[in-house]
C-alpha cells in the first residue's frame, strides 16, 4: 500500500516563514530602538534547491525513503509528490520499458498499482510453492473464462477445471520453487498482466505470463501460462 503523503502536520508553520522578534530599548533611553531579528526557520539545503535538482536527488530514494520524506513539512511533500520523481522511482524499481506512457492519474498512483500487482504475483508463486489449494481456489477469478497452462503443455479452461489441474499439480512428489527473475508489469483500470522468467533447480528454466483482473478493489488471476525455454530442443539456461 502506497504512504499517505497528504497529511499535514500540526503546529508546523510555513517553512519559509520568518519568525520576527521585537526588543525594546532600555528604560531612559533618548528613543525606545527596535531591532528587528530574522529568522529562517525549518530550511534544508535541500528546501533551497532548484526544483530540477531537487527531483534528481529524489531520484536516488526508495520507496519507503520518499515516503518519509513527503512526511516532513510541505515543502518536501510537495517536491516528494512530484511526478518526475516517482517516474524516476519506477523505472528504478521495475522497468523503462514504458517511458513514453502517460498513466491518467499520474506516475505516483501507477507506481502504486505496479507495486500492488508485483507483490500480488510473487503472493502467486508462494502459494504454489506451499501447495495451498484452499488459497489457490480464493486467487483466482470463478469464471468460465479463466484458463491455465501448465509445464507439461497441458491447458485447462474453467475455474472448475483450473482447480482441478493445481490440485493434480500440488500431489506431485517434487517442490516446486521457482526463482523469479526479469519482472515486468503492465497495469490498466481493471486488468494487468505481468511477464518473467522463472528458475527451478529440477526443472530448468521457464517463461511466464500471468493476467490478472481488478473485481471490487480485488485483483484476481485470470490467466497463467507456464513453458519451458526450448531451443534446438534443449533447455536454455538463464544466466
Amino acid at each position: 500500500m502506497l504512504c499517505d503523503c497528504t497529511g499535514e502536520q500540526s503546529g508546523e508553520g510555513d517553512t519559509w516563514g520568518k519568525m520576527t522578534a521585537r526588543v525594546n530599548g532600555s528604560v531612559g533611553s533618548e528613543n525606545s530602538r527596535e531591532v528587528l531579528v530574522e529568522r529562517q526557520t525549518g530550511a534544508s539545503m535541500m528546501e533551497q534547491l532548484v526544483p530540477e535538482i531537487t527531483t534528481h536527488a529524489l531520484s536516488y530514494l526508495d520507496f519507503p525513503s520518499l515516503c518519509r520524506l513527503s512526511m516532513t513539512n510541505s515543502l518536501m511533500r510537495k517536491a516528494a509528490n512530484d511526478d518526475n520523481a516517482w517516474k524516476a522511482l519506477y523505472h528504478k524499481d521495475f522497468t523503462i520499458e514504458q517511458d513514453n506512457l502517460r498513466p491518467p492519474n499520474g506516475w505516483k498512483a501507477y507506481y502504486a498499482a505496479t507495486r500492488a500487482i508485483v507483490n500480488i504475483n510473487t503472493e502467486f508463486f508462494t502459494l504454489v510453492k506451499n501447495r495451498s489449494l484452499t488459497a489457490m481456489s480464493q486467487f483466482w477469478l470463478n469464471a468460465d473464462y479463466v484458463k491455465c497452462f501448465h509445464p507439461t503443455g497441458e491447458s485447462f479452461t474453467g475455474y472448475n477445471a483450473v482447480m482441478q489441474s493445481w490440485q493434480i499439480e500440488f500431489g506431485w512428489e517434487n517442490v516446486v520453487d521457482f526463482e523469479i527473475r526479469d519482472v515486468k508489469a503492465r497495469v490498466m483500470a481493471d486488468m494487468a498482466w505481468v511477464t518473467m522468467n522463472a528458475y527451478d533447480i529440477e526443472t530448468g528454466p521457464h517463461n511466464v505470463t500471468n493476467i490478472y483482473e481488478n473485481h471490487n478493489g480485488r485483483w484476481y488471476m485470470v490467466h497463467h501460462h507456464i513453458s519451458p525455454v526450448l531451443i534446438h530442443g534443449g533447455v536454455q539456461p538463464l544466466l
